[in-house]
């Protein structure tokens, strides 16, 4: 026999109903990446030299992306840094990139192809400012690499934009005040380690898993170059993108022996165009603020991504998908 509510009960249910339908709308609505549906698609995301943080980086966001957004494929690129990532963007060859902020406004200053296209997505993580030698090195200040055998990096690498500025802060000409080599993380080690070079530049994350490790293999000494910060400044242009920072004791253990390392630093920033889908940036932006801490486990400079500065991406607006997802999360 069907039992016959009373007016007060069934009123009662249907608000109960409507609450959980509510509920669960939104539940749902969270748990999905922004947008009504998963994108779909290709992607192709310029990351960096082989060994480097770029490179590391970009497969665990690969992995994070596969869980957040399934339907979307994601290529990886290597490259040999921020300057080729940046052009590789803009001219449409990958979709999204990591550069450093330095080189993208070096790139829009140039007027180069398709640079008022450019967009951020995220700030990241800095990059450190890593000169490099030998314990026993006579090589105290950057003015003492005159005559040296300096690895300077790869030709249209991020680590040669800033070695070369470096240079000519503490006077030097980078062509021939010193015999620089070209050469990225990869084979920088096995050189300082085989004595083909005295010093090597690089700029990363820390720790760079190339300098712990050789490190370990050799005694080694990381030099001061938080002294130049005010030469650099001058220069005008991009240099205005460097700051001072310390390098904490504990990056380098081995090679810094309990002190921490004044130095320069340079945002990195999640790059696209104003080409790229807005869902699709949306859902990445995403997958990289929440990704932060599993990532941060394997590349410790992930750690430091930060929702509240993310989204302050100078010299590059927002793109409008991101902006979205900053919007959804603001408090």
């Amino acid at each position: 026999m069907l039992q016959v509510l009373p007016r007060i009960g069934r009123r009662r249910a249907l608000q109960g109903s409507a609450a959980a339908l509510v509920v669960l709308g939104l539940l749902s609505w969270w748990l999905l990446p922004v947008g009504e549906d998963s994108p779909s698609g290709r992607m192709k995301f310029s990351t960096g030299v082989r060994n480097g943080v770029y490179e590391r980086y970009g497969k665990l966001l690969r992995t994070a992306i596969s869980q957040d957004m399934p339907k979307v494929n994601v290529e990886l690129l290597n490259s040999q840094g921020s300057p080729q990532n940046i052009e590789r963007v803009a001219t449409g060859e990958a979709d999204f990139t990591i550069a450093a902020a330095d080189a993208v406004e070096k790139y829009r200053l140039e007027g180069a192809p398709e640079a008022d296209r450019l967009r951020g997505c995220a700030r990241l993580y800095d990059d450190y400012v890593q000169l490099v030698v030998p314990r026993g090195s006579d090589i105290q200040s950057v003015e003492d690499l005159r005559g040296k055998r300096v690895a300077v990096g790869q030709d249209r690498s991020g680590v040669r934009l800033i070695a070369d500025r470096v240079l000519d802060a503490a006077g030097l000409d980078p062509d021939t005040d010193i015999e620089p080599v070209s050469a990225g993380i990869d084979t920088m080690p096995d050189l300082l380690k085989n004595r083909s070079i005295d010093a090597f530049f690089w700029s990363g994350g820390l720790p760079t898993t190339a300098v712990r490790t050789l490190s370990k293999d050799m005694d080694l000494r990381l030099v001061q170059l938080g002294y130049l910060v005010e030469r650099l400044h001058k220069q005008g242009g991009a240099s205005r993108y460097y700051r001072a920072a310390t390098m904490p004791a504990d990056a380098y253990p081995l090679a810094q022996q309990g002190s921490a390392v004044p130095t320069l630093a340079v945002a990195n920033l999640l790059v696209t165009t104003d080409r790229a889908d807005a869902d699709l940036t949306a859902g990445l932006t995403r997958t990289v603020i929440d990704s932060r801490d599993h990532i941060g486990d394997e590349v410790h400079a992930a750690q430091l991504v930060d929702l509240r500065t993310a989204l302050f991406t100078d010299p590059l607006p927002l793109h409008d998908g991101a902006r979205r997802y900053y919007r959804s999360v603001k408090p």
